[in-house]
């Protein structure tokens, strides 16, 4: 028996045209469902990233270093029109590298972060969404690596356990995507001791919303 190959043609052309158009209807469900996601009052996600830190001292005597760590957590959103709240629970290290003339301290706290941020969409289309914001976050220290020698001025048992700071930056959301750049200063002293030791980081992280 032969089949003439014009039906061969027609049906793969057919399976092809079946193909595109669930391809397309399944595009479309699943752009409506971020639709519908990113104008609902409340959101969840994850994240991920990296930050830069850095400890400040007024000591002279000492030149400062940044060190590099990663972050990873969760976030929640509750969007009131333009502005929105977001609070957040991530780990996170910081510290760095403090050089005397004789020795280098270095420092990697390993804590728990919990920022509450008030923001602003400068722009709000739903599906992308241009963002300020800024707010306290609370830091508890986990643990505590500190490489510190016996010469040095600095002793790592004075190390706070808890630091309050402030964060603020900018955001981009982009589909299901959370992209944030921000800047962190500590209040108050990390260090309990007579010098005055701060600390400083820049985050970058990337986010997924899953609701």
């Amino acid at each position: 028996m032969i089949i003439d190959s014009s039906f061969f043609r027609y049906f793969v052309d057919k399976l092809n045209e079946m193909t595109m158009k669930t391809f397309t209807l399944c595009c479309a469900m699943l752009m409506m469902a971020f639709f519908v996601s990113a104008q609902s009052p409340l959101n969840f996600g994850i994240k991920a990233g990296f930050n830069s830190s850095r400890i400040t001292t007024n000591l002279g005597d000492f030149d400062e270093s940044s060190i590099t760590n990663f972050v990873a957590g969760a976030f929640a959103r509750v969007n009131l029109k333009s502005f929105y709240l977001q609070p957040e629970a991530y780990f996170n290290s910081k510290g760095g590298e403090l050089k005397e003339v004789t020795s280098k301290n270095s420092f990697d706290l390993k804590m728990i972060d919990v920022p509450v941020l008030l923001g602003y969409k400068i722009i709000n289309k739903g599906l992308l969404n241009l963002r300020v914001n800024t707010g306290p976050v609370f830091s508890f220290v986990t643990s505590k690596d500190a490489d510190v020698p016996g010469e040095s001025t600095l002793e790592s048992g004075r190390l706070k356990d808890s630091i309050f700071g402030w964060q603020y930056g900018a955001g981009l959301d982009l589909l299901f995507f959370s992209l944030d750049v921000r800047m962190e200063n500590s209040f108050g002293d990390i260090y309990s001791g007579h010098s005055d030791e701060k600390s400083k980081m820049f985050m970058v992280t990337l986010g997924f919303f899953l609701l």
